[in-house]
């Protein structure tokens, strides 16, 4: 008996099919090579790789802005240093000065203001005025005004107490006039030399007449 081919075994389609199954083939190898070998035959799944960072110039903006603070940081302490500097010679100078112009009757009136008991008889003509610090280049001073408010010549011996907030006294000063004249006036300076930072107010304690 003789029986009929068999369909999809002869003829033209096995030979199409061949070709299908070829270009598939290639083309399936067209994009696993696309793929960068990540064996999933797909370029718009690739993972983008980690970038080498050791090609690049790392750490080169925080060095930049490390030395450029590094040297606001040096000039503000020369600025500050040199402000010390400035302020320490302002108020050296202006020691100096007052102790040339007071040395002499400041240890008269301590030694005058030895044997006073009490606040002395002349604390009526004694006056006492802060100064600004920026005229005695930070030095805490006062401007003590004597007055002879008598009829006839005298000579004057003042104390002048620095104290703390509690009232202790931290140092003490003199001041004086010699042979003032009646209704006349001098302006003597006392300051301390203790630190700024003590905050220090001052105090008249004695004044003698004599």
């Amino acid at each position: 008996m003789h029986l009929p081919p068999r369909a999809g075994l002869a003829g033209p389609r096995p030979i199409a099919l061949a070709v299908a199954v070829l270009t598939c083939t290639l083309a399936a190898g067209t994009l696993t090579g696309c793929g960068g070998g990540n064996g999933n035959g797909s370029g718009s799944g690739r993972t983008p790789s980690t970038p080498d960072t050791a090609s690049f110039s790392a750490g080169t903006l925080p060095s930049a802005l490390a030395s450029s603070a590094s040297a606001a940081v040096s000039s503000a302490r020369a600025s500050a240093s040199a402000a010390a500097s400035s302020a320490e010679a302002r108020a050296s100078a202006f020691e100096a000065s007052v102790s040339a112009d007071t040395a002499r009757s400041a240890a008269a009136a301590e030694k005058e203001l030895k044997g006073v008991h009490g606040r002395g008889n002349a604390v009526s003509e004694v006056g006492v005025t802060g100064l600004p610090k920026d005229r005695t280049g930070g030095v805490l001073a006062v401007l003590v005004t004597i007055t002879n408010k008598t009829d006839r010549k005298a000579s004057y011996a003042v104390q002048i107490d620095f104290v703390d907030a509690g009232g202790k006294v931290a140092e003490t000063r003199y001041v004086g006039a010699q042979d003032l004249e009646p209704g006349k006036k001098v302006q003597p300076i006392a300051f301390s030399r203790r630190s700024e930072e003590e905050k220090l107010t001052a105090r008249l304690t004695k004044a003698q007449r004599y």
